[in-house]
């Protein structure tokens, strides 16, 4: 990513919520994300339990009253980030973008719908963008949690979007009349592209 640290970059910027994705699998530990929709926190919870002895060897961070059920339940640190109609998936999908979450355990409720359901989305996109494994129901979560690469260091591949962000950059700068590498600008006379925003006289 030009001019940024990439995800599991270990200077990858630390708001605060725990140490990067690089630093947590140097530990031994993982960084998992644990969410839960209504319906399904009993689910999740039972399953955390069922698992403390494995989870308490690793980093955890859960959004608003999923994180609260765990803490007390676990009876181990939880990094409780705000709830998810809220802005707590937005959080997580952050936090998976900088390279500081290794995989995601999401117990979604397939048969309600959730009035933050875009950000449900949007969570689950940006884990698949970067290419960190995803739990979504009690299965999947046994399968991931009881894998030999929870135990020991997992060097994941980090996709690189260089060439994906150079082409967006270059269209935007064609859409709005900007000059591109090895194009003249536009002359004097050179008409915008339809909804270009035209600056006023003195304020440009």
């Amino acid at each position: 990513m030009p001019g940024g640290a990439r995800p599991g970059d270990r200077d990858s910027p630390d708001r605060g919520l725990g140490v990067t994705s690089a630093q947590g699998a140097a530990a031994g530990g993982k960084n998992i994300g644990l969410v839960a929709h209504d319906n399904k926190k009993t689910d999740l919870v039972e399953w955390a339990v069922f698992n403390r002895q494995m989870l308490r060897h690793h980093h955890l961070y859960a959004t608003g009253t999923t994180g609260a059920l765990l803490e007390r339940r676990l009876a181990v640190p939880v990094h409780r980030l705000r709830t998810g109609p809220l802005g707590g998936d937005l959080q997580l999908g952050a936090m998976i973008a900088e390279g500081r979450i290794d995989l995601l355990i999401f117990f979604w409720d397939p048969l309600e719908p959730q009035p933050h359901d875009p950000d449900v989305k949007a969570l689950l996109r940006i884990a698949v963008v970067w290419n960190i494994p995803v739990a979504s129901n009690r299965a999947s979560a046994d399968y991931l949690i009881s894998s030999a690469l929870m135990r020991g260091r997992y060097q994941r591949q980090v996709p690189d979007y260089s060439a994906y962000e150079e082409r967006y950059a270059l269209e935007v700068a064609r859409r709005v009349g900007e000059p591109t590498p090895g194009s003249a600008p536009p002359g004097p006379g050179a008409s915008l592209p339809a909804g270009t925003p035209v600056p006023e006289p003195g304020l440009g």
